[in-house]
């Protein structure tokens, strides 16, 4: 039981703080738009304790943990599919603070409230984290490079410091590795090390090495050196307010990017869904995450967050994307998307939201029990 609830408790902690941000964006736009919201659920499902407010919106906690939602005077269901009967017969006093009956940009900007608070989150997170607790590095020095690889190649040796790749500067091993595994196939980079006293440039051309992780099969450039792992080798970076905010941008841009070259990759066929995970191994890491301290656990929310946020943007019907393309389609042609149409896209956005669920879940199933055996 305690090791059950070393992974729960910390899942349900990063999720409940991620849903909640995310239903908070939509909520505090759309009252400041002058919509009414009747429901604002942290879960889905039974209602476990809910109490109402002074302008009559219900709180509420619900029995699956897996989500939230709010609801707008006008919405039909939790998903903010609109109830095109309800908001026909309503009078005009009621339409003032329905959410069908707002102008196109005052719905955009309350869907799109919920994945702008996530990437919110991210920041604040990540700031305060570079700010209060710093970040462990690790200087850009070679310890090892592997026989026949890129780095062997292109005349890597143990004690080189690199300084910079493409001109651009590196601070730690870590801005070695990232900027190595960003780079598209086929491209060689240029490296300027210095080896003793003496600055060098050499050229190497990474190839892609895949491994297995807790998150499934990694892809990605390598160039086949190690960074020193000496204590002596390691600092902790303290950064000011403008350089935490600052290189907070910078990780949720590399977040982003990382993302989105998995996805181009899963289309074209360079890498493998079995990253793509579910509240269990969500969990799973979660609770190994946590056992390193509430630091790396709000880290790992902040990253959470961004996927969040991410995937709501998707054009899928259910999701925030799905609403922002009906509203684009709006805009452009002066009327919005019809009843039948937008019926028949939501049911569709429900079975495509559904069949990735179970997919995630049964990832998580098949390589937790590979992890166990």
């Amino acid at each position: 039981m305690s090791a059950f609830l070393g992974y729960l408790l910390p899942f349900l902690f990063v999720l409940a703080l991620v849903v909640f941000v995310h239903e908070m964006g939509h909520f505090l736009v759309g009252r400041w738009l002058g919509v009414k919201v009747e429901t604002f659920s942290l879960g889905f499902g039974p209602r476990i304790a809910r109490i109402y407010d002074s302008k009559g919106t219900e709180w509420a906690l619900s029995a699956i943990p897996l989500g939230g939602y709010v609801r707008f005077k006008g919405d039909s269901d939790a998903s903010s599919k609109p109830d095109h009967a309800a908001a026909a017969a309503m009078g005009d006093e009621d339409r003032r603070d329905s959410f069908p009956h707002k102008s196109v940009a005052a719905r955009a900007a309350i869907v799109a409230a919920g994945p702008f608070a996530n990437f919110l989150l991210a920041f604040v997170i990540f700031a305060c984290s570079f700010m209060l607790l710093g970040r462990t590095m690790v200087e850009p020095i070679i310890a090892s490079v592997n026989e026949s690889s890129p780095a062997a190649e292109a005349g890597f040796k143990p004690g080189d410091r690199v300084l910079a790749i493409n001109g651009r500067k590196v601070e730690s091993f870590d801005d070695v590795a990232r900027r190595v595994s960003g780079t598209e196939d086929g491209e060689s980079l240029t490296f300027t090390v210095l080896r003793g006293n003496q600055e060098l440039t050499l050229l190497g051309k990474p190839i892609v090495y895949s491994r297995k992780t807790v998150l499934g099969t990694d892809r990605r450039p390598v160039m086949g050196f190690v960074g020193s792992r000496d204590p002596e080798n390691q600092f902790v970076k303290r950064f000011g307010p403008g350089e935490a905010a600052q290189t907070a941008v910078h990780e949720i841009a590399f977040v982003v990017e990382r993302t989105g070259a998995y996805v181009a990759g899963l289309f074209a066929g360079r890498e493998k869904a079995d990253q793509l995970s579910g509240p269990t191994r969500i969990a799973y890491i979660s609770g190994k995450v946590a056992e390193s301290g509430l630091g790396p656990l709000f880290m790992l929310a902040g990253i959470l967050s961004i996927s969040i946020g991410l995937i709501n943007l998707l054009p899928v019907p259910m999701l925030d994307g799905g609403h922002l393309v009906f509203y684009a389609i709006e805009a452009v042609f002066g009327r919005p998307v019809s009843p039948r149409a937008q019926e028949i896209s939501f049911r569709v956005g429900f079975g495509l939201v559904i069949m990735l669920m179970l997919f995630s879940t049964w990832n998580d199933i098949t390589h937790l029990t590979g992890l166990a055996f």
